[in-house]
Formats: structure tokens, sequence, C-alpha cells
């Protein structure tokens, strides 16, 4: 009597032609992402008029200042309240897989920092508990993170109609990306942000298990990223 044949694996040739099939779905994807991305750089741009100042290491700055003689400026908004003792876990997981992008993108005339409103002093003392690199700088005395989508007080959904234009508050903080432009005449222009499910492409980790059998392998959970710990909080036993 023959064994039972193993169900969970096929032949080679078998493989070989699914895994051709779906090369093209992904080919499809990636010309349309390609076609999403060039339309994303052609968006209009709003004229940033507000005098925005920052808590820095190197002292107080600018919109301007941030750009570092770049011509384009990407920010990463971070979770961390003022009044919270830590950053929120999950942007925490974003920068992890951020750490060190900073000398790539300045190589394409790109700035990168991290913008929270909690004071400098609790930003330095996370990103050194956590072994960063990046700039990370503090809107604890203006409105940035409120202007562009991501802080909430009184949750009020503010001057940009609630998180990820939904005109709805879903807590104090959120996190988010917002992208700027500086022209040779000093005029800089917001032209682009991102929230929520836009933030994912940004993840290696969750990049990489989407390549995995199991995938994210989040559905079990409570919530979404339930999994997720800061990097010094992760249990090693396991």
């Amino acid at each position: 009597m023959s064994e039972p044949k193993d169900t969970r694996f096929v032949e080679t040739s078998t493989w070989l032609q699914s895994r051709k099939e779906f090369l093209e779905k992904e080919k499809a994807f990636t010309k349309q992402r390609d076609e999403l991305s060039a339309e994303r750089r052609k968006l209009p741009m709003v004229r940033i008029n507000s005098h925005y100042l920052f808590e820095t290491e190197r002292g107080e700055e600018s919109l301007s200042d941030l750009f570092r003689g770049k011509s384009q400026l990407i920010v990463y908004h971070f979770m961390f309240a003022d009044d919270w003792s830590e950053g929120c876990p999950s942007c925490s997981f974003w920068m992890d897989n951020l750490d060190n992008v900073a000398i790539h993108l300045a190589a394409r005339d790109t700035s990168f920092v991290v913008v929270s409103t909690a004071a400098l002093n609790k930003l330095q003392d996370y990103k050194k508990r956590l072994g960063w690199s990046f700039d990370w700088v503090s809107t604890a005395k203006g409105s940035f993170n409120r202007d562009f989508g991501v802080s909430f007080p009184d949750k009020d959904p503010g001057p940009s109609n609630g998180y990820n234009y939904t005109g709805r508050v879903f807590g104090e903080e959120m996190p988010g990306v917002s992208v700027f432009r500086r022209f040779e005449d000093g005029a800089i222009g917001h032209s682009y942000s991102t929230y929520a499910r836009g933030l994912d492409i940004l993840n290696g980790t969750y990049n990489l298990l989407d390549l995995s059998p199991l995938g994210r392998n989040e559905d079990d959970l409570d919530f979404t990223m339930a999994w997720v710990r800061r990097r010094d909080s992760y249990d090693t036993g396991n």
C-alpha cells in the first residue's frame, strides 16, 4: 500500500508554471505603481507661508533649515506626545526600518527628518535608548504637526480635515509622512502627505513578510500590529 501523497508540495514544473503566471501580475502591478508615482509627482503644491520653528540639537531652526541645503525634504511624523513617557511602538517599528536612509536620500538632493510634539530632551533620550541616528526635532511649541494632519489636540479635526482627509479624529497623535520642495528663490511648497496604510510601503519588515507564505500573520490578533514591540522589548527567548 502506497503512502498518501503530501499535498503540501507540488512538482517543480507545476511550481514554475504558477510562478510565471503570477510574475505577469507582479509586472503589471509594478507598471501601475510606476504610473501612479509619476502622477503623484505631478500633484500641485501649496506654498508654505507659516514660519514654522523647531527645537533641534543644533538650536532653534526653521523649516527651511531642515532642508540642509537640499531641494527636497521628507518628514516622518512620529507619534510622541509631550505627556507620553515613550514613543509609539508602531512608529518605533517604522523608524527601525528607516534609520540610516538619510545618507542615501542626501545623494538624491533630499533631506530626511523626524518630527514629534514631545519636548526635545524626551526625543533625544528615546533616540539614544533605541540606538537611532536620524535627525529628530520637536514641534512642541508650534502647530506643524497639527497643520499637517497628525496631531489633534482637543479632538479638533483642524485645518487638515481630520486624519487621512476623512474629517474624523482617531487619536491625539497619528503617524504620517509629508514631502516638501524648496525652490531657488527660497519658496517652499508642500507637495504630498500620506497616512495610515499609505505608510506600509516604507516598512521593509512588512514588505519582507508580504513575500512569505504566512504573510503578516495578523488576522487572529486583537488588532493589527498587536505583535509589534519596541526593539528592546521583545522576548528574545521565543
